[in-house]
């Protein structure tokens, strides 16, 4: 039966043997682990800004929830498959922290800092153009900005290498972990990309509507 520490250790060799299979298999392994942490994080950060949208939370407090909970969804979302396989809480839970800190934080900063640079987005409401495309830009720069800090940990043996050998490993099928579920990082991001796009659809009609209103209080008021 092997530890903790052989686990990990594992989990080196495996990062070693893909970083001399060519730079192909490191820059898939990149953005695979790239891709996984932006779905968490982009599930917390919408979560936290409608929250605190809805109950009136000023920017500051808002983005502070939007950070905490991408942070607790990246860390979640990276934690099941582990779970799954048989890992015990605490270690698991270790592994992830030392595995999705560093990109998952990378993710928070370059996103929120676009966020602040684009005009209007961060004092827009959820039914706000500016803001569902801000939040598309801001991701999108996320990834690019977070992708060569997961290429640079996984040639080292670092970062998603640790946990890389648990996903797709064979579920423990007794007990409760049986229940837990698995989540594809393609299927998380498409129903990211669906909600993201819903969002965009509601205001932009809701600012067609809004201006549609407009030009008949002004039409009635030339009458």
């Amino acid at each position: 039966m092997t530890s903790h520490d052989e686990h990990v250790h594992a989990g080196h060799d495996h990062s070693g043997h893909s970083d001399h299979s060519g730079h192909g298999g490191v820059n898939a392994m990149a953005a695979s682990a790239t891709l996984h942490c932006l779905t968490g994080c982009a599930i917390g950060e919408i979560a936290g800004l409608m929250i605190g949208t809805a109950v009136g939370l000023s920017a500051a407090w808002t983005i502070a929830l939007a950070v905490a909970l991408a942070f607790v969804f990246g860390y979640t979302l990276s934690t099941l498959p582990l779970l799954k396989s048989g890992m015990a809480l605490g270690a698991a839970f270790s592994v992830v922290l030392a595995a999705d800190t560093l990109s998952i934080a990378t993710m928070e900063l370059v996103d929120n800092l676009v966020m602040a640079l684009i005009p209007g987005a961060m004092e827009a409401g959820l039914v706000n153009v500016v803001f569902w495309v801000g939040m598309m830009i801001a991701l999108a720069v996320a990834f690019v900005a977070a992708f060569p800090v997961n290429r640079y940990l996984l040639q080292r043996g670092k970062g998603h290498a640790l946990t890389h050998q648990y996903h797709g490993a064979e579920p423990v099928q007794e007990g409760v972990r049986r229940l837990i579920p698995s989540f594809s990082s393609g299927a998380l991001a498409a129903v990211v990309i669906a909600f993201m796009l819903g969002g965009l659809s509601v205001a932009i009609a809701d600012e067609i509507g809004g201006g549609s209103d407009a030009a008949e209080q002004v039409e009635m008021q030339g009458h």
